[in-house]
């Protein structure tokens, strides 16, 4: 589903996201005029730039504002703010593969492992987006990120999510793919490796023709009969990857309505370039409320305004 991590600066004003270059941009005024607000606390200031400036120029912005204070912007952050807010203005700053690999990184850390925040990079990502995250995941923390997620899964979730990270387009037949994957699961103990590989190895227009036989052979969606052959983390691997194959933007917007804020901050800073349209307009057709009432409801202050902020306009 990806539009390739294209430099802001290159997208045109027909990008599906929200968040898009400002025109009229002076690197060293934005500067300027966050320092001011840094010393005064003025979250709204902050809030208003770093909100109206594709990520390209927010780079820009903090190379500038190290130039003229000494210091990084991302600190300063941290002094003036606290709470969401300085984590949402904190995940505007990295850059967008910056970001994915501090998401996976989340994931992984603490208590537990958030398997359905790793699914949700690696089920949405394209390959070469993919790799470039892998790249980046070094180059922030010095570790491999295929032998983090090795130590962090185990059984068939493990062989599911490298497949993922390393998932590549081969070409198949619809006919002998729906076989494949119905003789999978007609057995006694069902066998998930079919359903990996092709599902990891095919594109979404072949998939879903095969979802269709499948169904029409079944009697019944494929979701359904995931959940009846399968059980523990593969079980939701595969039923994530599913719904993303079959729509990445109500996928996404099914995401966005557990309005937990790392959850909504996650998706709205990742796709506020790239397609948050789409999904705004798949949250109102899944709820029958638009993103940005939903939005009102679940948070407030300057957090809030911050949200509002990226998701644009009602709907």
């Amino acid at each position: 589903m990806d539009i390739e991590y294209l430099p802001s600066y290159e997208m045109s004003w027909g990008t599906l996201g929200t968040i898009r270059p400002f025109l009229n941009f002076h690197a060293k005024k934005d500067a300027l005029n966050i320092q001011a607000a840094l010393e005064q606390k003025d979250a709204l200031t902050l809030i208003k730039i770093l909100t109206n400036r594709s990520n390209a120029q927010r780079q820009i912005i903090a190379q500038t504002f190290k130039t003229i204070t000494e210091k990084e912007l991302s600190s300063g952050l941290k002094k003036a703010l606290s709470g969401e807010l300085e984590n949402l203005l904190l995940a505007l700053l990295m850059t967008p593969l910056q970001f994915e690999a501090y998401r996976l990184r989340q994931s992984m850390e603490g208590i537990g492992t958030d398997e359905e925040g790793l699914l949700e990079i690696l089920c949405t990502r394209s390959p070469n987006v993919l790799a470039n995250i892998t790249s980046t995941y070094k180059e922030q923390y010095n570790k491999d990120l295929e032998t983090d997620l090795k130590g962090e899964t185990s059984g068939d979730f493990a062989k599911l999510v490298l497949a993922l990270l390393k998932k590549k387009k081969v070409v198949g037949m619809v006919q002998r793919d729906t076989e494949a994957l119905a003789e999978a699961i007609n057995q006694a103990k069902a066998d998930p490796g079919p359903w990996i590989t092709i599902l990891t190895t095919r594109d979404s227009e072949h998939l879903n023709k095969v979802f269709i036989n499948l169904e029409r052979e079944k009697r019944e969606t494929v979701d359904e009969a995931i959940e009846k052959a399968f059980s523990g983390d593969v079980r939701l691997g595969l039923k994530t990857l599913v719904r993303c194959i079959q729509s990445p933007n109500l996928y996404l917007a099914q995401r966005l309505e557990t309005m937990k804020a790392s959850i909504v901050q996650g998706v709205m800073v990742s796709h506020s370039e790239e397609d948050l349209l789409c999904v705004r307009v798949a949250y109102l057709r899944q709820t029958g409320t638009s993103l940005y009432t939903a939005l009102q409801k679940q948070f407030k202050g300057d957090h809030l305004q911050a949200l509002l902020a990226i998701c644009r306009s009602e709907d």
